[in-house]
Parts: C-alpha cells; sequence; structure tokens
C-alpha cells in the first residue's frame, strides 16, 4: 500500500465487488457520509472519525472539554458537508489508567455533550476500553436528509463556481502556536481566537442545511485537509478540474503573526487544514442568491474546469499548478 488515498481505493474496491444483490446504501466509502435509504421521505447519513492521542491532539495542549468537543465536531462537519440534520452519536474512547483515575474523562465529555446540545444531538451509544499508552477516540454521527438530497462530492460540472464558507488559515496558524509552546489559557487576541479554531472548530450545520434546502449546491465537502486537498478529492469524485483565484482567498486576519519569515499566506492558508469549513460548488445563475442568503459568510473563489484532475491557482496574472500538500496520515 502506498498511501493512505491507495488503501481507500482498494477497500473500495473490494466493497463493490461484494456488495449484496440487494443494499440499501446509496453512497458508501469515498465521501464525507455513507447514505443509506431510509424511508419513502428521507435519507439516513452517517460519518465515523477517529482520534489519536499525539496525531490528532496532545495531551499537553490540555482542556479536556476540548477535545470532547472536537471529536464531536469532525464528525458533524462532515454531516455538514453533506446537507444533513444531525440527529445521534455514538462515541467510544480508549483511556490509558493512568488517565482513567484523572478528571480527564469527565471534562472530556462535558465539552462534547456541550456541542453535542448545540445541534440536539443525542448520545445513544458507545464503548469505552483501557489501551496500554494512548487515548483513541472513535466518533460516529448519523443524521437525516431528505430523499435523494444529500449533496455528495461527486456533482460538480465545468463552469460551475466554487465557494468556501468563514475564513481559513486560522487552525493551522493555532497548531503552529500550540507547537511552538504557546497555550489558550495564557493567550489573548488573535493568538488565542486561532488556537480555539484549532482545538474547537466550529462545524457549519447551518449553511449545509440551507444549501440543501435551497438546493444551491451542486457538489460539496468539508476542509479537514486543505483545499489544496480537499478539493483534488471533490475534482476525482466529480471529474473535473478546477480553477481558484488567489486574491479571493479568504483569511483569517492577522496570519502573519504566526508566519515563517518569507513564508507565503496563501500557501499556508491553502494547506493547513482543520478549517473545518464547508467548500463547495453552485451554477453561476445562483451566485446571487448564494450572496442574498449567506452575505460574507460565503466567498466565492474560483471556477470549475473540464480539465480532468487538474487545480490551477491564478495569482497575480500567472497559472500555477496546485499541487495536494494538506494533511494525510500515510
Amino acid at each position: 500500500m502506498t498511501g493512505e488515498f491507495d488503501f481507500i481505493d482498494n477497500l473500495l474496491n473490494k466493497t463493490t465487488k461484494n456488495k449484496p444483490r440487494f443494499s440499501a446504501v446509496k453512497i458508501g466509502i469515498g465521501d464525507d457520509c455513507a447514505v443509506i435509504s431510509q424511508n419513502s421521505k428521507t435519507d439516513l447519513v452517517i460519518t465515523a472519525d477517529m482520534l489519536v492521542e499525539d496525531i490528532d491532539f496532545r495531551l499537553d495542549w490540555r482542556r479536556a472539554e476540548f477535545v470532547g468537543h472536537k471529536a464531536l465536531a469532525v464528525s458533524l462537519s462532515d454531516v455538514a458537508a453533506t446537507g444533513a440534520k444531525p440527529l445521534w452519536a455514538m462515541i467510544s474512547i480508549g483511556i490509558p489508567e493512568k488517565i482513567w483515575k484523572t478528571d480527564f474523562v469527565e471534562k472530556f465529555y462535558a465539552g462534547w455533550f456541550d456541542l453535542a446540545k448545540k445541534f440536539n444531538v443525542e448520545l445513544v451509544g458507545g464503548d469505552v476500553s483501557r489501551t496500554p499508552d494512548k487515548i483513541v477516540i472513535d466518533s460516529i454521527v448519523a443524521g437525516e436528509a431528505k430523499k435523494n438530497c444529500a449533496i455528495l462530492r461527486n456533482g460538480a460540472q465545468a463552469g460551475d463556481l466554487i465557494f468556501v464558507t468563514g475564513k481559513l488559515g486560522g487552525a493551522a496558524a493555532g497548531l503552529r502556536l500550540l507547537e511552538s509552546g504557546f497555550r489558550f489559557d495564557s493567550e489573548k487576541g488573535s493568538r488565542k481566537n486561532f488556537i480555539r479554531k484549532q482545538l474547537a472548530p466550529n462545524p457549519q450545520i447551518e449553511i449545509g442545511l440551507k444549501l440543501s434546502e435551497k438546493k444551491l449546491a451542486t457538489a460539496m465537502l468539508d476542509l479537514s485537509d486543505g483545499i489544496s486537498s480537499d478539493l483534488s478529492h471533490l475534482c476525482r469524485a466529480s471529474k473535473v478540474g478546477a480553477r481558484l483565484i488567489a486574491e479571493k482567498i479568504p483569511l483569517e486576519k492577522n496570519l502573519l503573526q504566526v508566519l515563517k519569515q518569507n513564508e507565503d499566506v496563501i500557501s499556508f492558508a491553502l494547506n493547513g487544514g482543520e478549517d473545518f469549513e464547508l467548500l463547495f460548488t453552485a451554477r453561476p445563475k445562483d451566485k446571487n442568491k448564494l450572496e442574498k442568503l449567506f452575505g460574507e459568510k460565503t466567498t466565492f473563489i474560483g471556477q470549475i474546469t473540464d480539465d480532468v484532475g487538474k487545480i490551477e491557482l491564478a495569482r497575480e496574472s500567472k497559472i500555477i499548478l496546485l499541487e495536494p500538500q494538506g494533511f494525510r496520515h500515510f
């Protein structure tokens, strides 16, 4: 196996070959959520995410409440990317004995339930186990979409416009600050804001629901790995290409405070990841509708092309080929 996405492709091929003759699964491996036919009016969407200590979080960054929040937020973001309403969740956690004896678990669930309450998500089960030395968290969230209305990655067409929600680069800035020794409780201003975006991201449930309700998005995913990687997933699924406009990329304020000398702020925002905003495509005729509905909550950043698999960045009258450089587990 050469990498994470080769593994996924291989697993998808095996799943396709062994799919039961009669299956309620409409979309399986390869999208933000699986989509399963539920009844004549709705489809079930379901996602699973894993967080591993020292890979996805570190205890010395602390605030167990933030770990609980993020464990749910990353799965809620997947549901948001389908335009569905989250309903219930399961959380399983493996804990070393030395951590079990502290207040970590209690605070972890306090953070989890605070976010769950915001979106009326019900905890319906899970598991707990002892692990040798690291915390391992498995999050499952299920939601509901109107029949055949879940937004997928494969619906973009040449000519569609590309949009993102929010501002980009804040979570990556927060990660850099944490790795440099800064901590949430001892910071203020933009540094504190960046660290919060890394430790406790806000899933864009409301925008996802409105895009589905108004049928304005042709394809969508959430920005977990960075635009350079995530947009390539969308283009691959839709069999299209894309061209981004550098000056349109919405950047978090004060990013330059955390950049290294001569580091490019646009590349930092495109490759940083973990913003957990939404990237979606829409028909050109709907651009005005989107602007009226969301205002500055969404930003037009480029257009889908028919140059399959190629992602370009238009910058200062030059066209640069944008290679995926976001996070990969392998």
